[in-house]
């Protein structure tokens, strides 16, 4: 490479020494830079959304189902008042009797009959 061809940093422009292959002129740059990418993309921000809405319908079953027990039990009303999203989940569960459990992470969910839900926990293996 040529003095002409000088190499400048991705996220300052600063001109580059050292390697040839270098595109930052340290980590503030190219976290910098990254950074930068990243909240540009719509795609990112939905599935950061996405996450948050998982996250907080896990920590709301999980505060519905006391630490010593398997199961409890709460209304769709209780869970929607807490701020529960129905439509947020991240696999289902079909038992060999034909019953399916949506799941948050570890925590879920069965549906009952009268607009009652099953919380449950998934077992350790």
């Amino acid at each position: 490479m040529t003095a002409l061809e000088t190499k400048t940093c991705l996220a300052c422009g600063k001109p580059l020494k050292g390697r040839i292959d270098k595109k930052f002129c340290d980590d503030y740059c190219r976290n910098n830079y990254n950074n930068q990418q990243k909240a540009k993309s719509n795609y990112s921000s939905l599935v950061r959304n996405i996450n948050n809405t998982l996250l907080k319908n896990r920590k709301i079953l999980e505060s519905i189902l006391p630490e010593a027990e398997e199961t409890a039990k709460a209304t769709k009303d209780k869970l929607q008042r807490m701020g529960f999203h129905f439509k947020y989940i991240t696999h289902l569960y079909t038992t060999k009797n034909g019953k399916t459990y949506f799941y948050c992470y570890d925590y879920g969910y069965l549906p009952l009959e009268n607009d009652w839900y099953l919380v449950v926990k998934k077992k350790e293996e």
